[in-house]
């Protein structure tokens, strides 16, 4: 199985502590392979951007090219959405602009950084994890089951889109879908889940407007809970730290600020892999979580 060089980036040391946790449990136990990406630096977020789009791009190349000029890895595994998305975009874009593959590399000598040639790919945690095990191979490693839960698989909107930059996806059979993705329901459903047919599995959750317009956040995440509710679910899974926060942290202000209560948990697709693997509860973080799902889920016998 291939080694990865992993980016947690900022969010997994941050507010998604307990994705990075459950991650790392997973992965060892699991028996795969990864290596922290060293001196890694954020890769732009959603706000450097908006001082200079080429900022985003060094800053994301700079990234890449530690893991594979320095660490001399050919994948980077981004768990985060976010992080995933800036990385891909480069790529794109510095394969497709030698105008701006020049100013990059001109960039990285100036800073003494390593110098992007663009002989790396990242790739997500769930991309990883249906390349080396797929379903079956995760089904081999249950010792417990998810059986009985109903769960609404929630990608975001920035695991699919814009397109163009995912040329590995919608290539047939076996490749993730861009417009319905599929792979956290694939590998969820080997761990013994019922996956509900959810309508909004890639909506925004508002996760840029947070700060800016508290509310309109609110009603976007509101739209996912209630529509996961409607679809029977009792768990919304997670792959995005970002999106995770959201949805747990405007849940939370929907009851307070406008009295609308969802009883929904949400719970990253990782904690619930390595519940299904037999383990507990704390090693995969799930009491780090805001959304309580403790009683829940040993009410199912899961925890």
């Amino acid at each position: 199985m291939s080694k990865v060089a992993y980016y947690p980036g900022c969010a997994l040391e941050g507010s998604g502590g307990p994705y990075d946790k459950s991650t790392r449990v997973l992965v060892d136990k699991l028996g795969l392979k990864m290596e922290n990406l060293e001196d890694y630096s954020c890769c732009g977020a959603m706000e450097v951007k908006n001082i200079h789009p080429m900022l985003q791009t060094y800053m994301s190349a700079r990234n890449l090219a530690i893991a594979s000029e320095q660490m001399g890895y050919d994948t980077v595994m981004a768990p985060c959405n976010g992080c995933y998305h800036n990385l891909k975009k480069t790529e794109y874009e510095l394969a497709t602009s030698e105008e701006h593959l020049k100013t990059v590399q001109d960039l990285a000598k100036k800073a003494d950084d390593p110098v992007y040639k663009g002989d790396v790919r990242t790739v997500h945690l769930l991309e990883w994890l249906m390349e080396e095990l797929g379903p079956e191979g995760i089904k081999a490693k249950m010792s417990k089951s998810l059986k009985g839960l109903k769960i609404a698989n929630y990608y975001g909107c920035m695991y699919t889109r814009p397109r163009q930059i995912f040329p590995e996806k919608d290539q047939g059979p076996g490749s993730e879908s861009s417009y319905k993705p599929h792979f956290m329901d694939d590998l969820l459903a080997a761990a013994g889940a019922e996956n509900v047919d959810f309508p909004l599995k890639t909506a925004c959750c508002g996760g840029a407007h947070t700060l800016s317009d508290s509310d309109t956040s609110t009603q976007l995440v509101l739209n996912i809970l209630q529509a996961a509710e409607e679809a029977g679910a009792e768990i919304i899974a997670t792959e995005c730290p970002t999106c995770h926060s959201g949805l747990e942290m405007h849940q939370v202000r929907a009851e307070k600020e406008f009295g609308i209560t969802t009883n929904v948990k949400i719970v990253y697709f990782t904690q619930l892999l390595g519940l299904a693997m037999g383990m507990s509860p704390r090693k995969m973080g799930i009491h780090e979580n805001i959304s309580d799902s403790m009683g829940f889920l040993k009410e199912k016998g899961v925890a």
